[in-house]
């Protein structure tokens, strides 16, 4: 199976139980979560080698994290390591009209201080055949930026495919530093992942006729903003996630891709959520095992949807999911009826 390497910040989560606020509770639900990883280890549950690359603190914490990984089976061997802390976030999770809620605590830690020096890329992407960051990673400071741009360029030296899922993260950056480091780095990218907000709060397009906010999403728009991302960065392909919200807890949910010249558009799912969070990163991780083991460019994207869809019934960022399940779904298995 080919060899995938993601790159970013992998946090220790804190949740409420239940739908508790973050008020009412006195305690937390721990889980270690970050969107390079999540992707990293919905591969990894597909068979694919998948190696993450991050840098964690070099005390009990960050050994909590390494055997998470190692017990899914990623490859953490170039992980490095630095006396400090470890990146935290708090979730509250919505129900009904209320929204979720997510708080971070991840200033100054181990990752956001590394130095570009700290990733021998040249060592870490070799036998690789596809590369995959967002742009959570180069919101977390400039050291970070030319981290990125270093493992871009020797990717595209060896001739791997990238992937960038843009993320943005109004907490971490403007919309303004997003754009200028983004419309640099996303010139060395081959697939882009967005949702239906990234496109508009990163590079000022957005869908005609839709609004995120009412759940009224417009097909003939989000072909608009693929083709124009596409033209503008000379993208190969393009997949944005589609998520209309009804209330917290219920969703509708698809996704489209740009593959060259055609449009695509999966079938939509109602989801009912447990934890929507990583969600996205599950859709990117779908995708590029529909790519890199040949599906047609439809039949990767209804894969991609069903085991984005699947997660949103799993609590944690991590989508525990199998690849028989996902493929059941994509087929059509979706009643939800006891397998005995």
């Amino acid at each position: 199976m080919p060899k995938v390497v993601t790159f970013g910040e992998i946090m220790m989560r804190l949740a409420t139980p239940g739908y508790l606020r973050l008020v009412q509770t006195n305690h937390f639900e721990i889980t270690y979560a970050g969107a390079e990883a999540n992707v990293a280890v919905s591969l990894s549950n597909f068979g694919v080698k998948a190696t993450f690359v991050t840098k964690l603190p070099n005390n009990d914490l960050g050994q909590a994290v390494l055997r998470i990984l190692r017990q899914h089976d990623i490859d953490t061997s170039h992980i490095a390591f630095a006396d400090g802390r470890l990146g935290l976030y708090f979730l509250e999770t919505g129900f009904s009209q209320r929204p979720s809620k997510v708080i971070y605590d991840r200033a100054n830690s181990v990752f956001a201080l590394s130095k570009p020096d700290d990733f021998k890329w040249d060592e870490i992407l070799e036998d690789a055949v596809w590369f995959h960051f967002t742009g959570i990673t180069p919101a977390l400071g400039d050291n970070l930026v030319e981290a990125c741009r270093q493992a871009l360029r020797k990717a595209k030296e060896k001739n791997i495919t990238v992937s960038c899922d843009l993320n943005y993260r109004a907490k971490l950056w403007s919309q303004q530093r997003a754009r200028e480091v983004m419309s640099e780095l996303v010139k060395y990218v081959d697939v882009l992942f967005a949702n239906e907000e990234d496109a508009e709060k990163v590079f000022g397009i957005r869908a005609d006729d839709s609004n995120i906010i009412e759940g009224k999403l417009n097909l003939r728009g989000y072909e608009q903003v693929s083709r124009r991302l596409q033209e503008a960065f000379g993208l190969k392909k393009v997949a944005i996630s589609l998520r209309e919200s009804i209330v917290a807890n219920i969703n509708g949910w698809s996704g489209v891709l740009l593959d060259g010249d055609d449009f695509y558009h999966s079938k939509q799912y109602t989801v009912h959520i447990i934890d929507r969070v990583g969600a996205g990163d599950s859709f990117a991780a779908g995708l590029i095992y529909g790519i890199i083991n040949n599906m047609e460019p439809k039949q990767a994207l209804d894969f991609a949807v069903a085991a984005s869809c699947l997660k949103h019934t799993i609590i944690g960022d991590f989508n525990q999911v199998t690849l028989e399940e996902v493929k059941k779904l994509a087929a059509g298995e979706g009643s939800g009826r006891v397998v005995r």
